[in-house]
């Protein structure tokens, strides 16, 4: 790399002319803002021009994006330059973003009746405890929404499925407050709310379910319709012979029905409730 000196202003007032002292060239060098920057050696202004000429964002525009809660790459995607750049830009702006985050924290939740007693941190970490859930996992943050007012939100885990819950942050004395802005926002201010979900109720297993027990509510209960009896039915009952009173009706087959009464003598046999359901006729004697 060749070294140049300066020679002077040129004419036209706009750029500098330097000159190869060993060849005795000279080169015309653009007194633009870049050179004053280099000139102050004041990198950060050196950098703001270098993302200026590269992208039509600007750092003031990048410090907002990053303050309404975009990630570093997000903007360095959308403005078109390397991480590095937009670092520059983002860092105090993260650090206000996590600050904001760490005083929401001590805030008072907005209740019905009045700001609560304890901080937020204190009833989240209650409410992550009562629900079996590792609080130390959870990640806090904070961004300024599009009306201008601070928002604090956390992110976890739970199982596979990532959750999110956000509150409006109002500064103020006291640490402030803070008003939940969703339904898991609200949960987590209310741990009461978790409940463990009951099992059905169902009879015991050595409790036999008696007539008017139904398994299931839904279930649709069908009548088997009696046939009448018909002048053309000669079943008959099964009859005991008159010289053997004490002889039983044949033995029903296992679990299929109770076993039936002996018959008195000189009596018609009586039918049986099931014989009436199947309708079964019996006849007189």
């Amino acid at each position: 790399m060749r070294t140049l000196r300066v020679v002077g202003l040129h004419e036209d007032g706009k750029s500098i002319v330097c000159e190869d002292p060993a060849r005795r060239e000279r080169f015309l060098l653009p007194a633009d803002e870049r050179l004053r920057a280099a000139a102050r050696g004041d990198i950060t202004r050196l950098g703001q021009i270098e993302i200026e000429l590269e992208s039509h964002m600007r750092p003031r525009e990048i410090q907002a994006r990053i303050r309404a809660g975009e990630s570093v790459e997000q903007v360095a995607s959308t403005a078109g330059v390397p991480l590095q750049r937009v670092e520059r830009f983002a860092y105090p702006v993260l650090l206000e973003r996590s600050r904001t985050a760490e005083l929401a924290q001590q805030a008072h939740p907005v209740r019905e009746d009045g700001p609560d007693v304890q901080t937020l941190g204190e009833v989240v970490a209650y409410s992550f405890g009562v629900r079996g859930q590792d609080y130390s996992q959870a990640t806090w943050d904070s961004w300024r929404g599009d009306d201008g007012r601070w928002v604090v939100g956390l992110q976890w885990m739970a199982g596979r499925s990532e959750n999110r819950a956000h509150w409006a942050f109002s500064p103020g004395a006291h640490g402030g407050t803070v008003t939940a802005i969703d339904e898991l926002a609200e949960a987590l201010l209310d741990p009461n709310s978790y409940r463990v979900p009951r099992a059905v109720d169902r009879p015991d297993d050595d409790e036999q379910p008696t007539l008017d027990y139904r398994a299931d509510a839904g279930a649709k209960v069908i009548e088997a319709p009696i046939p009448e009896p018909s002048d053309d039915d000669t079943t008959e009952m099964p009859r005991v012979a008159a010289e053997d009173p004490d002889a039983l009706l044949p033995e029903p087959e296992p679990q299929a029905r109770p076993a039936k009464p002996k018959r008195k003598k000189n009596h018609p046999a009586v039918p049986a409730w099931e014989d009436v359901l199947l309708g079964v006729r019996s006849q007189r004697g």
